[in-house]
């Protein structure tokens, strides 16, 4: 049980100390940690607990770390994933503090413009990889519900939250009542 939870708060604390940029930035190496290394969920499971995780409010990468901790090893594990997430972010809050002090030097300013782009790399693979899973064979009009749910977030002001749920109860409707 102890390597368990050791492990839940390592993996929690590789991702989210690597995820620079925020939350989106975390996704792809929560998932990393979660479907590939450790294998504590399936990549669909995941993809249900971004879904799900997204829906609520707060910030994703503790969601995520305290589901799949729980997933893991019950409340316990819940904790260590969520310590594991907070103590990254604790520290970062220390360090930002000289971040931001020294965001102006050339070296600093010359790092910072190189991740960026690796950020948005990540967080459109962590979309490439969902997206394979989110528009199955046997639900083509999936399609249709993302380019509606597109047009709805350029065209008006919504939260996102409030679509995520919009589209539970659609799946559920058009989805949940047929049999496989």
């Amino acid at each position: 049980m102890i390597k368990k939870l050791w492990e839940v708060f390592i993996g929690c604390a590789r991702a989210t100390n690597l995820g620079f940029g925020g939350g989106p930035a975390m996704i792809p190496l929560i998932q990393r940690e979660a479907v590939t290394r450790y294998k504590w969920l399936t990549d669909e499971e995941f993809a249900d607990a971004l879904a799900i995780g997204n829906s609520l409010p707060g910030p994703i990468a503790t969601k995520l770390a305290s589901y799949m901790g729980y997933k893991v090893a019950g409340w316990p594990g819940a904790l260590a994933g969520l310590l594991g997430t907070l103590l990254s972010t604790f520290v970062i809050v220390i360090l930002g503090d000289l971040l931001i002090r020294y965001s102006h030097t050339p070296a600093l300013s010359a790092a910072l413009t190189a991740v960026r782009p690796v950020v948005v790399v990540l967080i459109a693979q962590s979309a490439y990889d969902l997206g394979k899973k989110a528009f199955p064979k046997k639900y083509r009009s999936t399609w249709a519900v993302a380019v509606v749910a597109l047009a709805i977030l350029f065209m008006t002001k919504i939260h996102p939250g409030i679509l995520v749920i919009c589209a539970m109860i659609f799946g559920y409707i058009a989805y949940g009542r047929k049999k496989d």
